[in-house]
């Protein structure tokens, strides 16, 4: 399954870009991080973070670039489970994410 990139993940990108706030903000794209998404969706998608299903957070219909943008950062090593769980939830703070959460460490140790 290909993953295409939201149009609001690549503006965000190009905003922070240009704005000289890019160091470290925005994660590595590629083969990988495409396929830990894809994955994620795979296994995890039905689940929710905050009031979305996971599915709908990495589609193309949504506006929300943070979890993506947060997944990829946890792929690619750049920041470590509680990093992530700590930034989630703090985004999402619906204290409904745990089953999600242990859905993705569950996938990222697959990876």
């Amino acid at each position: 399954m290909k993953r295409v990139v939201p149009q609001s993940f690549l503006l965000a990108v190009t905003s922070l870009a240009l704005s000289g706030c890019g160091g470290g903000l925005v994660a590595p794209e590629g083969p990988q991080s495409d396929a830990f998404l894809n994955q994620l969706s795979a296994s995890c998608g039905k689940l929710s973070i905050g009031d979305q299903p996971i599915d709908y957070l990495l589609g193309d219909n949504s506006n929300d670039a943070y979890f993506l943008d947060e997944a990829s950062k946890l792929s690619a090593g750049e920041i470590d489970k509680a990093t992530f769980a700590n930034d989630i939830n703090s985004f999402y703070p619906t204290e409904t994410n745990q089953r999600a959460l242990d859905c993705i460490f569950a996938q990222l140790s697959k990876n």
